[in-house]
């Protein structure tokens, strides 16, 4: 299996119209969620509990493959990430705080889906545009 075969997709919402910069920094949140989030420290060593620590492996040893899809509104965010879920995949949602951005209103912004197999992810984001 290559790396081509796992991938990870992060997917933003447009109708947001955040600034690139707040794009980013809710992206990369997304991206390293699968890993922040089922991870604990023991002692000094940092200890993760994934489903899937081959594919994971997979991905951090040969590529970091990334896709970029977007959405429009904050209920198809969310119904692309509950289909992620209840499909087994990682999956992580997102939710910015809203100090700099939307009025200090708590905001689903993005989330991100794998690393998993390309199939398995194709099967909820194939119909998405690229962002």
């Amino acid at each position: 299996m290559s790396s081509r075969n796992i991938k990870q997709v992060i997917v933003m919402r447009k109708d947001l119209n955040m600034r690139k910069g707040k794009m980013i920094a809710q992206g990369s949140h997304a991206s390293m969620a699968f890993l922040t989030r089922q991870a604990t420290i023991e002692g000094n060593i940092l200890q993760t509990h994934l489903r899937n620590p081959e594919e994971v492996q997979e991905w951090i040893s040969l590529g970091f493959t990334k896709i970029c899809l977007s959405v429009d509104s904050e209920e198809e965010l969310v119904r692309i990430y509950e289909q992620a879920v209840a499909d087994g995949l990682i999956a992580s949602l997102i939710t910015d705080s809203g100090y700099t951005e939307f009025g200090g209103v708590p905001t689903k912004t993005c989330c991100a889906i794998g690393p998993n197999r390309n199939e398995d992810i194709d099967r909820i984001t194939k119909d998405l545009k690229l962002l």
